[in-house]
């Protein structure tokens, strides 16, 4: 019996569909559609759909798990976990009308993790702007003046968070 090579895809009795991420001498790790990774025997019951059968490759799941995340933290628009400065952590954003009308509240924490959404929505349009290859570099240049602006108008929230290094930076006095 030839081993499969990585990237064979399978329909097995009980998980289903799947694609094989790495081989070892007993082994085939699989990535299923609905389950998810399983380690199956290399004699096990299913159906080759399409079988590699090149040399098997040396990569390992890490190693694809590795470059999917951070393709996925390239071109996504959600980034690492930030944290919340412990003082704010349960806390609660109140917003106290001038008039009669009720307060409105929400969990700080929900309000933080709004202001870390767009910060890296900012990010990701930055990206996009810098590596547009349909604006002109004074385009860019002047695009990116405004993100600067934008972050600068964002320092007030950079009280919530916990590292220095996940705040939002304006302009720099020189």
């Amino acid at each position: 019996m030839k081993l499969l090579g990585i990237g064979s895809r399978i329909n097995h009795v009980e998980y289903g569909k799947g694609v094989v991420t790495n081989v070892s001498s007993k082994h085939y790790w699989v990535t299923f559609i609905d389950g998810g990774l399983e380690t199956i025997a290399i004699d096990a019951d299913f159906e080759v759909i399409e079988g590699l059968e090149n040399d098997v490759d040396t990569v390992s799941f890490f190693d694809v798990e590795s470059s999917l995340v951070k393709i996925l933290e390239k071109w996504s628009d959600t980034h690492e976990k930030v944290a919340i400065a412990d003082k704010w952590r349960g806390g609660k954003l109140i917003l106290e009308p001038a008039d009669a009308l009720a307060n409105k509240e929400m969990p700080i924490d929900t309000f933080f993790h709004k202001i870390v959404m767009v910060r890296d929505r900012i990010r990701v349009m930055e990206q996009k702007i810098n590596s547009s290859k349909n604006l002109e570099d004074q385009e860019k240049i002047d695009l990116q003046q405004y993100i600067t602006r934008i972050y600068g108008s964002l320092t007030s929230f950079n009280v919530l968070f916990k590292n220095k290094n996940d705040q939002m930076v304006g302009e720099r006095s020189k």
